[in-house]
């Protein structure tokens, strides 16, 4: 019975994980071709951008799993199922999950260290060169990237992983069990360096692009965009004014005297504008015609929703975010420690909802990956509005239907750095419930209830305090914070994140509607045809 038990709630957890690893295939491959460029376009670049996205994606849809398996172990009352009694089933569980966990990474390593990086430089080797060649350069590129992959998995596996000594000695050894109990072989710690390691650039991803994201992307869908027979309207006043400032500058050579060279810099810059504005035009034309910006119209009120239940799950995001920083900036082991916290002393919005509804299953489950797919789709947006950036200098656009393969392959690799991060932002949100899920332990209260004896038995919810054999820590925890001077960098970057999404927030909110057309034309791909929005 035990085992029968046991086999329908695993196939259950992995049957939902492949229902979500289906629909991210199909979301992948219709984000992908939506941004793609038909013109330039390429079979090897967009499978590659398809298949890096997907693995971002499934990534993260493994946490879900990994917090619902070790909850589904214990019942309401804090003792073991009748099927996870046994030790060694439960580490089977916990090393089908782990194992999950190793193949996920690694395939993120392949993909970041060698197959972008090769697919990238051999694109961009394409003109007036042999396959061959193009081979042999993008390769010899893509050496100086393996060669940093296999410096962070040597130092992995070799860097001590002892912390500095701490004054909170009990507390800390139980701790420190947590990170021994995945073994002490050197392919896991090289493993979990690496993946640290391009999590900080991943951290710097999600203050660049996912705290602006979270503002501009309600804020766009309540405000929604200008009129289009008001901006064709304004677009010709517009084309009529730049002509006749035209006019007026030949108008000065018309008895055969040359131009001065300002007045031809002059002429260049109005002609190079009244092409975007002529451009401008058909696109809005286009789009006055387009059935979808009639039924954008009409879906007006559902935006007008859809972007203030957005904001206000930002807000929850950032105030228990902003909580937990405060709780572990007042409770946690310090610094040296990584900020790890023993329990959660302020209430957190988002765990106590989290533990409230696991118990009716799976509305937690549920909100765990709206939590995970929103923080992704607000990620999408913060690097489509943005653009990418190599500090000051604008690399990419993303558009639709015009975005080039290169942009699209760094596109999916910022997104995979981004993802890595995403399972401590939300440990950061829910502590307590990512650590242990909804997991709860018999323990023996030392305080006699009233006309009670001393040895009373209660249930309490699974925190660090709890006897080691008595709750199960998610993989995701323990994979991801064997290096305490990682968590402490991330826990730093948190506080960034919440400011930079409050200025976010304050310039989205100053900002005016956007064009119908955001992002179509542009003066600097003013050469770029037009086709594939016309027909």
């Amino acid at each position: 019975m035990a085992s029968q038990t046991l086999l329908s709630e695993s196939v259950l957890g992995w049957s939902i994980f492949t229902f979500i690893l289906l629909v991210i295939l199909a979301f992948c491959w219709f984000y992908i071709r939506k941004y793609q460029s038909r013109q330039e376009s390429e079979a090897v670049s967009t499978i590659t951008a398809i298949c890096a996205l997907a693995i971002a994606l499934i990534t993260t849809a493994l946490l879900p799993v990994d917090i619902f398996l070790v909850s589904f172990m214990k019942n309401p009352n804090g003792t073991y199922k009748d099927w996870a009694e046994s030790n060694e089933t439960r580490g089977q569980i916990e090393n089908t999950v782990l194992y999950g966990y190793y193949t996920l990474y690694s395939i993120i390593l392949f993909c970041v260290f060698l197959w972008i990086p090769f697919v990238y430089f051999y694109y961009e080797e394409k003109d007036d060169q042999t396959k061959c060649s193009q081979v042999r350069n993008a390769l010899k590129y893509t050496v100086g990237f393996v060669i940093v992959c296999v410096v962070l998995l040597l130092i992995g596996a070799f860097v001590p992983l002892d912390p500095p000594p701490s004054t909170n000695s009990t507390q800390w050894e139980k701790v420190q069990y947590l990170f021994e109990e995945l073994g002490s072989s050197h392919g896991l710690p090289a493993l979990s360096f690496s993946i640290s390691s391009l999590t900080l650039i991943g951290m710097l991803a999600v203050i660049t692009y996912t705290a602006y994201g979270m503002s501009v992307l309600p804020l766009n869908l309540i405000k929604g965009t200008r009129s289009v027979a008001y901006e064709l309207l304004e677009n010709t006043d517009e084309i009529e004014d730049v002509e006749q400032q035209i006019e007026k500058l030949k108008a000065k050579c018309k008895d055969g005297r040359p131009l001065s060279s300002r007045d031809r810099r002059s002429l260049q810059t109005l002609e190079g504008k009244l092409q975007v504005l002529q451009r401008r035009g058909r696109h809005l034309e286009i789009a006055e015609r387009n059935c979808c910006t009639k039924v954008g119209s009409a879906l007006r009120p559902f935006k007008i929703l859809l972007g203030i239940f957005f904001i206000i799950v930002a807000l929850v995001f950032i105030v228990s975010l902003f909580i937990s920083n405060l709780d572990k900036a007042l409770h946690s082991a310090g610094i040296s420690s990584g900020f790890i916290i023993f329990g959660t002393n302020l209430t957190n919005p988002l765990n106590e909802l989290l533990l409230v509804l696991q118990p009716v299953f799976p509305l937690d489950y549920i909100l765990i990956t709206v939590i995970t797919v929103y923080f992704v789709l607000t990620s999408m947006a913060g690097i489509r509005n943005m653009g990418i950036w190599f500090f000051w200098i604008r690399l990419y656009k993303i558009r639709p239907k015009k975005t080039r393969p290169q942009a699209l392959l760094f596109l999916c690799m910022i997104l995979l750095l981004i993802v890595l991060h995403t399972s401590y932002v939300i440990y950061s949100l829910a502590p307590q419930y990512v650590m242990y899920g909804s997991q709860k332990y018999l323990a023996e209260s030392h305080a006699p209830p009233e006309g009670g004896t001393p040895g009373n038995v209660t249930t309490r919810v699974c925190d660090a305090d709890a006897p080691q054999d008595q709750c199960v820590v998610t993989r995701s925890y323990l994979f991801l914070h064997k290096f305490w001077f990682f968590s402490t960098i991330y826990y730093f970057g948190n506080w960034v994140f919440i400011g930079v999404f409050l200025i976010g927030l304050v310039v989205s909110c100053c900002r005016g509607k956007k064009s119908v057309i955001e992002g179509e034309v542009e003066a600097d791909d003013s050469d770029m045809s037009d086709d594939e929005y016309v027909h």
